[in-house]
Protein backbone atom coordinates (compact mmCIF):
# COMPACT_ATOMS: atom_id res chain seq x y z
CA UNK A 1 0.00 0.00 0.00
CA UNK A 2 2.80 2.64 0.85
CA UNK A 3 4.68 1.48 -2.45
CA UNK A 4 1.20 2.78 -4.20
CA UNK A 5 1.03 5.97 -2.41
CA UNK A 6 4.41 6.83 -3.60
CA UNK A 7 3.78 6.13 -6.99
CA UNK A 8 0.45 8.06 -7.18
CA UNK A 9 3.20 10.84 -5.33
CA UNK A 10 5.37 10.98 -7.88
CA UNK A 11 3.26 10.40 -10.79
CA UNK A 12 1.34 13.52 -9.80
CA UNK A 13 4.49 15.70 -9.35
CA UNK A 14 6.15 14.17 -13.01
CA UNK A 15 2.92 15.57 -14.29
CA UNK A 16 2.71 18.42 -12.25
CA UNK A 17 6.06 19.14 -13.64
CA UNK A 18 5.16 18.91 -17.34
CA UNK A 19 1.96 20.99 -17.09
CA UNK A 20 4.35 23.63 -15.75
CA UNK A 21 7.17 23.37 -18.04
CA UNK A 22 4.91 23.11 -21.66
CA UNK A 23 2.88 25.67 -20.87
CA UNK A 24 4.06 28.04 -23.36
CA UNK A 25 3.19 25.12 -26.02
CA UNK A 26 -0.47 26.06 -25.18
CA UNK A 27 -0.21 29.55 -26.22
CA UNK A 28 1.96 28.82 -28.96
CA UNK A 29 -0.82 26.84 -30.64
CA UNK A 30 -3.19 28.82 -29.46
CA UNK A 31 -1.52 31.98 -31.18
CA UNK A 32 -0.98 30.16 -34.39
CA UNK A 33 -4.47 28.83 -34.58
CA UNK A 34 -5.65 32.25 -33.99
CA UNK A 35 -4.35 33.42 -37.32
CA UNK A 36 -6.37 30.90 -39.24
CA UNK A 37 -10.16 31.54 -37.36
CA UNK A 38 -12.55 34.08 -37.31
CA UNK A 39 -11.79 37.30 -35.29
CA UNK A 40 -14.60 36.52 -33.33
CA UNK A 41 -12.61 33.54 -31.53
CA UNK A 42 -11.14 34.56 -28.13
CA UNK A 43 -7.78 33.77 -27.46
CA UNK A 44 -8.51 33.19 -23.60
CA UNK A 45 -10.90 30.53 -24.18
CA UNK A 46 -8.34 28.56 -26.69
CA UNK A 47 -6.06 28.79 -24.35
CA UNK A 48 -8.26 27.14 -21.38
CA UNK A 49 -9.16 24.32 -23.01
CA UNK A 50 -5.80 23.99 -24.23
CA UNK A 51 -4.93 23.74 -20.70
CA UNK A 52 -7.51 21.07 -19.66
CA UNK A 53 -5.92 19.46 -23.04
CA UNK A 54 -2.34 19.51 -21.43
CA UNK A 55 -3.74 18.19 -18.12
CA UNK A 56 -4.93 15.24 -19.68
CA UNK A 57 -1.68 14.80 -21.43
CA UNK A 58 0.57 15.07 -18.58
CA UNK A 59 -1.93 12.10 -17.15
CA UNK A 60 -1.76 9.82 -20.05
CA UNK A 61 1.54 10.37 -21.73
CA UNK A 62 3.35 6.87 -21.79
CA UNK A 63 7.05 7.36 -22.83
CA UNK A 64 7.41 3.84 -23.81
CA UNK A 65 4.79 4.79 -27.01
CA UNK A 66 8.02 6.33 -28.61
CA UNK A 67 6.64 9.88 -29.25
CA UNK A 68 8.16 13.05 -27.46
CA UNK A 69 6.05 14.52 -24.86
CA UNK A 70 5.73 17.60 -26.46
CA UNK A 71 4.44 15.86 -29.41
CA UNK A 72 2.00 14.07 -27.75
CA UNK A 73 0.84 16.97 -25.77
CA UNK A 74 0.67 19.11 -29.06
CA UNK A 75 -1.96 16.47 -30.43
CA UNK A 76 -3.81 16.46 -27.25
CA UNK A 77 -3.84 20.46 -26.61
CA UNK A 78 -5.36 21.26 -30.01
CA UNK A 79 -7.58 18.64 -30.22
CA UNK A 80 -9.14 20.29 -26.81
CA UNK A 81 -8.65 23.49 -28.84
CA UNK A 82 -10.43 22.55 -31.71
CA UNK A 83 -13.24 20.86 -29.84
CA UNK A 84 -13.98 24.05 -28.20
CA UNK A 85 -14.56 25.55 -31.43
CA UNK A 86 -16.98 23.29 -31.98
CA UNK A 87 -18.69 23.33 -29.24
CA UNK A 88 -19.07 27.43 -29.33
CA UNK A 89 -19.92 27.88 -32.90
CA UNK A 90 -19.05 31.63 -33.20
CA UNK A 91 -20.39 32.10 -36.92
CA UNK A 92 -24.23 33.70 -37.17
CA UNK A 93 -26.68 31.45 -38.61
CA UNK A 94 -27.01 33.53 -41.19
CA UNK A 95 -23.69 32.76 -42.51
CA UNK A 96 -24.12 29.29 -42.64
CA UNK A 97 -27.64 30.14 -44.54
CA UNK A 98 -26.05 32.03 -46.82
CA UNK A 99 -23.27 29.52 -47.27
CA UNK A 100 -25.42 27.02 -48.55
CA UNK A 101 -27.57 29.29 -50.67
CA UNK A 102 -23.95 29.60 -52.43
CA UNK A 103 -23.29 26.07 -52.80
CA UNK A 104 -26.76 25.41 -54.41
CA UNK A 105 -26.05 27.89 -56.83
CA UNK A 106 -22.70 26.45 -57.32
CA UNK A 107 -23.75 23.35 -57.78
CA UNK A 108 -27.31 23.75 -60.08
CA UNK A 109 -24.36 25.79 -62.44
CA UNK A 110 -21.56 22.96 -62.68
CA UNK A 111 -24.35 20.50 -63.18
CA UNK A 112 -25.96 22.79 -66.12
CA UNK A 113 -22.69 23.76 -68.21
CA UNK A 114 -20.08 20.82 -66.78
CA UNK A 115 -17.65 22.80 -65.58
CA UNK A 116 -16.56 25.22 -62.75
CA UNK A 117 -18.57 27.70 -61.86
CA UNK A 118 -17.60 31.44 -62.40
CA UNK A 119 -18.11 33.96 -59.44
CA UNK A 120 -20.03 36.43 -61.78
CA UNK A 121 -21.81 33.53 -62.90
CA UNK A 122 -23.09 32.39 -59.20
CA UNK A 123 -23.65 35.96 -58.24
CA UNK A 124 -26.05 36.66 -61.24
CA UNK A 125 -28.20 32.82 -60.30
CA UNK A 126 -28.28 34.74 -56.49
CA UNK A 127 -29.28 38.19 -57.35
CA UNK A 128 -26.32 39.63 -55.89
CA UNK A 129 -23.83 42.11 -57.00
CA UNK A 130 -20.10 40.85 -56.88
CA UNK A 131 -19.25 42.47 -53.87
CA UNK A 132 -22.06 40.76 -51.92
CA UNK A 133 -21.05 37.42 -53.32
CA UNK A 134 -17.16 37.89 -52.01
CA UNK A 135 -18.18 39.30 -48.80
CA UNK A 136 -20.11 35.48 -48.65
CA UNK A 137 -16.98 33.77 -49.46
CA UNK A 138 -15.58 35.78 -46.69
CA UNK A 139 -17.38 34.70 -43.92
CA UNK A 140 -17.66 31.14 -45.00
CA UNK A 141 -13.86 30.94 -44.68
CA UNK A 142 -14.38 31.12 -40.68
CA UNK A 143 -17.80 28.96 -41.28
CA UNK A 144 -17.91 25.25 -40.46
CA UNK A 145 -18.76 23.91 -43.76
CA UNK A 146 -16.93 20.17 -43.42
CA UNK A 147 -14.40 18.94 -41.57
CA UNK A 148 -11.63 16.90 -42.98
CA UNK A 149 -12.43 13.88 -40.70
CA UNK A 150 -15.92 14.65 -40.13
CA UNK A 151 -18.53 15.40 -42.40
CA UNK A 152 -20.67 18.75 -41.40
CA UNK A 153 -18.15 20.26 -38.68
CA UNK A 154 -15.20 22.83 -38.67
CA UNK A 155 -12.38 22.12 -42.12
CA UNK A 156 -9.64 22.90 -39.08
CA UNK A 157 -8.46 20.11 -37.90
CA UNK A 158 -7.35 17.27 -39.41
CA UNK A 159 -4.43 17.17 -36.45
CA UNK A 160 -7.15 16.27 -33.36
CA UNK A 161 -7.35 12.00 -34.96
CA UNK A 162 -4.64 10.73 -33.53
CA UNK A 163 -5.70 12.22 -30.02
CA UNK A 164 -8.77 10.36 -30.10
CA UNK A 165 -10.28 7.03 -28.89
CA UNK A 166 -11.47 4.66 -32.09
CA UNK A 167 -14.73 5.13 -33.22
CA UNK A 168 -16.85 2.04 -34.32
CA UNK A 169 -15.40 -0.22 -37.22
CA UNK A 170 -18.71 1.39 -39.22
CA UNK A 171 -17.92 5.45 -38.25
CA UNK A 172 -14.43 4.55 -39.28
CA UNK A 173 -15.32 2.83 -42.88
CA UNK A 174 -17.78 6.34 -43.29
CA UNK A 175 -15.13 8.17 -42.03
CA UNK A 176 -12.41 6.77 -44.90
CA UNK A 177 -14.50 7.03 -47.19
CA UNK A 178 -15.64 10.80 -46.73
CA UNK A 179 -11.82 11.36 -46.84
CA UNK A 180 -11.12 9.89 -49.76
CA UNK A 181 -14.35 11.72 -51.81
CA UNK A 182 -12.76 14.88 -50.42
CA UNK A 183 -9.73 13.79 -51.33
CA UNK A 184 -10.87 13.71 -54.99
CA UNK A 185 -12.97 16.35 -55.09
CA UNK A 186 -9.88 18.89 -53.92
CA UNK A 187 -8.33 17.60 -56.71
CA UNK A 188 -11.04 18.15 -58.88
CA UNK A 189 -10.78 22.35 -57.60
CA UNK A 190 -9.27 25.17 -59.87
CA UNK A 191 -5.55 25.08 -59.51
CA UNK A 192 -5.37 28.34 -57.65
CA UNK A 193 -7.95 27.00 -55.16
CA UNK A 194 -6.33 23.92 -54.72
CA UNK A 195 -2.86 25.47 -54.22
CA UNK A 196 -4.95 27.92 -51.37
CA UNK A 197 -6.26 25.02 -49.83
CA UNK A 198 -2.77 23.18 -49.82
CA UNK A 199 -0.78 26.11 -48.32
CA UNK A 200 -3.27 26.76 -45.74
CA UNK A 201 -4.18 23.06 -44.75
CA UNK A 202 -1.09 21.10 -45.40
CA UNK A 203 1.73 24.03 -45.20
CA UNK A 204 -0.78 25.39 -42.19
CA UNK A 205 0.12 29.05 -44.24
CA UNK A 206 -1.89 31.95 -42.82
CA UNK A 207 -3.91 34.59 -45.31
CA UNK A 208 -1.42 37.20 -45.15
CA UNK A 209 1.39 34.56 -45.59
CA UNK A 210 -0.40 32.94 -48.65
CA UNK A 211 -1.11 36.13 -49.99
CA UNK A 212 2.57 37.07 -50.02
CA UNK A 213 3.54 33.85 -52.61
CA UNK A 214 0.35 34.16 -54.79
CA UNK A 215 1.13 37.36 -55.01
CA UNK A 216 -2.36 39.14 -54.23
CA UNK A 217 -3.85 40.72 -51.19
CA UNK A 218 -5.11 39.04 -48.09
CA UNK A 219 -8.75 39.84 -48.71
CA UNK A 220 -8.49 37.84 -52.00
CA UNK A 221 -6.89 34.86 -50.81
CA UNK A 222 -9.84 34.60 -48.36
CA UNK A 223 -12.12 34.87 -50.89
CA UNK A 224 -10.50 32.25 -52.93
CA UNK A 225 -10.47 29.99 -49.85
CA UNK A 226 -13.89 30.59 -49.19
CA UNK A 227 -14.83 29.93 -52.78
CA UNK A 228 -12.91 26.32 -52.59
CA UNK A 229 -14.71 25.40 -49.79
CA UNK A 230 -18.31 26.69 -50.79
CA UNK A 231 -17.17 24.47 -54.29
CA UNK A 232 -16.31 21.62 -51.87
CA UNK A 233 -19.34 21.67 -50.28
CA UNK A 234 -21.44 21.45 -53.33
CA UNK A 235 -19.59 18.62 -54.33
CA UNK A 236 -19.94 17.35 -51.00
CA UNK A 237 -23.51 17.65 -50.55
CA UNK A 238 -24.33 13.93 -50.07
CA UNK A 239 -22.26 13.85 -47.38
CA UNK A 240 -23.43 17.07 -45.74
CA UNK A 241 -26.80 16.87 -45.45
CA UNK A 242 -27.68 19.17 -42.55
Amino acid sequence: MKNTAVKVSTDLKTSNELVVLHETLVKRIAYHLMSRLPASVQADDLIQAGMIGLIEASRKFDPEQGASFETYAGIRIRGAMLDEIRRTDWTPRSVHRKAREVAEAVRKIENEKGRDARGVEVAEVMGLQLDEYHKILQDATGCRIFSYEDPGTIGEESYVQHARQPNQPLENLQKSDFKAGLADAIKGLPERERLVMALYYDEELNLREIGEILGVSESRVCQIHGQALIRLRARMEDWLKD
